[in-house]
């Protein structure tokens, strides 16, 4: 796990504009998120410093995987996040469209375009994802 202190005055990695410090870390150290926009991009931002941990216990229990089928390359960079859309179908249901961007060693950079369902129980948790 690379080492968040080091990033703490850095912009953060889910591209809001923010340090760090002041975007995903408060996430990342346990405070649940607010919407289901906040957590997708602190989800990204645990993508991006490989805590897995995080996105495990933010994805919701009854479609959550037993370990993550996280690509394992060390030469794995993501390169960006962008919100195309969000929706609050409920107090208890969104969905947010985004694409993430990613290059694994000298390859060609990749994308993975998803429509992502959150649900809201005692927190808001990732429940799937399927590609638009």
């Amino acid at each position: 796990m690379k080492p968040i202190k080091k990033i703490n005055a850095s912009i953060c990695a889910c591209k809001n504009g923010k340090a760090y410090i002041a975007c995903c870390q408060p996430y990342h150290g346990g405070l649940p998120a607010p919407t289901a926009v906040i957590l997708m991009r602190s989800r990204y931002s645990a993508y991006v410093l490989e805590l897995k941990q995080y996105i495990l216990d933010t994805w919701h229990p009854d479609t959550r995987p037993d370990t993550l089928n996280q690509h394992e390359d060390a030469d794995m960079k993501w390169l960006g996040l962008d919100i195309k859309s969000f929706e609050s179908i409920s107090t208890e249901k969104s969905t947010v469209e985004f694409i993430a961007r990613y290059k694994v060693g000298g390859n060609k950079a990749e994308r993975l375009h998803e429509v992502s369902q959150f649900i809201f129980t005692d927190r808001w948790y990732y429940l799937s994802g399927k590609t638009p």
